[in-house]
């Protein structure tokens, strides 16, 4: 029975967006998709326990939420109508399919896609193509069950009224579009990555596992666009600290100070293996390919102490050049602290105040800079700053413990 039950579980995993992608292209109703896939894994369930797996677990699903759709057209008031439309829209010969052949890309990009507010995106890829339940989302983001399955009923509605075109973008569309998508799994992965909340863990594996298995769907599906991989790097090499973020009292550990003999070297090795192989195609990197390089020279360093930092400025220096943001510009002064000193850093992140004011992270990089050159009042008001804004309970406690050793 144990057995069954990993094969369904494995099965819903590899599955689950392309049944749901292939009733979407055939019905062109993402609540029909949604439902004949749930009824069909439902029906798994009951019957591979007794039945066995079938060989073809994919076609059986397929099969089955086929059924389960067509069945619910009939039930439905204006069958005549509906039923004519949904053989019409499955006897249509395909529409070209842009530059590549997959109906899981389709969902992914009709999920994603632009006219729908960020938090919305993230929802309905995690529904329609993650496989993840509404009691599901709302656990992982905080938010009430019935909120979430509003909103997710709202997109769709959108993407209906809307009539958002059900397929993959256009060649030239199709680098800006897959930027959207890789925003999405980036969201949901930074939130496992950091979870907010009061009364949440601090790190949330469930999402952040996700949004790596659905980043590795999307490099299987676009095996040579560079920021996926990077991504991917980006996300592993993250991933691959994740036991040794938080101490047992729920504190979180710095990178300086993480057990590095905890660290998942199978993770490391292959966020290694795909930062050297988008280095060898020698093409300019995107903001992911270079944040996943600067994570690759922090995880190839045995020690905090043997860190190259001079490498990590120079590729700050190159990601400064993609993304101007004030975050990276901090990020950067942080580096530049371990080279040229506290004072230099401290004087470049004083200049991004007006900017960065409401961000923990900013109070923090400069409260830990106060304390390195001495201005302990200065720094304990600083920290005090960044546990008001910070979210993270381990991040809090970490940095209540900072503030409370200043002395004075």
């Amino acid at each position: 029975m144990s057995d069954v039950q990993e094969a369904i579980t494995r099965v819903h995993h590899e599955e689950w967006a392309r049944v749901v992608a292939s009733l979407t292209r055939r019905f062109g109703d993402l609540d029909i998709a949604e439902e004949g896939a749930a009824e069909a894994f439902a029906t798994a369930v009951e019957r591979w326990p007794a039945d066995g797996v079938p060989p073809n677990p994919g076609a059986w699903l397929t099969t089955a939420a086929n059924r389960k759709a067509i069945d619910r057209i009939r039930r439905e008031s204006k069958r005549d109508d509906k039923q004519k439309e949904a053989q019409m829209s499955y006897d249509e010969p395909p529409e070209p399919l842009g530059v590549i052949d997959d109906e899981r890309l389709r969902l992914i990009f009709t999920c994603c896609h632009p006219a729908l507010a960020m938090e919305t995106r993230v929802a309905l890829t995690l529904r329609m193509v993650g496989g993840l339940t509404v009691p599901e989302i709302a656990r992982g983001f905080l938010v009430q069950e019935t909120a979430m399955g509003q909103r997710i009923t709202r997109a769709k509605a959108k993407i209906k009224a809307a009539k958002i075109p059900y397929r993959v973008p256009s060649a030239e569309d199709l680098p800006g579009r897959v930027s959207g998508v890789l925003s999405v799994l980036f969201l949901v992965f930074n939130e496992g990555y950091l979870a907010t909340g009061p009364d949440t863990d601090p790190i949330r594996h469930e999402l952040t596992a996700e949004a790596i298995r659905l980043t590795r769907l999307i490099r299987a599906l676009l095996p040579e666009d560079g920021e996926v991989a990077g991504l991917l790097a980006l996300m592993l090499l993250t991933e691959a600290r994740r036991t040794a973020r938080v101490s047992a009292s729920g504190e979180l550990i710095s990178l300086r100070d993480q057990d590095r003999g905890a660290w998942d070297r199978a993770l490391v090795a292959e966020g290694h293996r795909l930062v050297r192989e988008r280095l060898a195609t020698r093409l300019p990197p995107g903001r992911y390919q270079i944040l996943a390089a600067i994570n690759a020279v922090h995880t190839s360093a045995r020690d905090a102490a043997d860190t190259d930092w001079s490498q990590v400025v120079a590729l700050y220096d190159q990601l400064v050049r993609v993304d101007r943001s004030p975050i990276v510009a901090l990020n950067r002064a942080i580096a530049v602290a371990e080279v040229d000193g506290p004072e230099v850093a401290l004087a470049t992140i004083d200049r991004l105040g007006d900017k960065l004011s409401g961000y923990h992270a900013y109070h923090a990089a400069r409260a830990d800079l106060l304390r390195r050159v001495g201005r302990s009042q200065e720094s304990r008001a600083a920290y005090d700053a960044a546990i008001e804004l910070a979210e993270n309970t381990a991040e809090v406690a970490y940095l209540s413990r900072r503030r409370d050793q200043l002395a004075g």
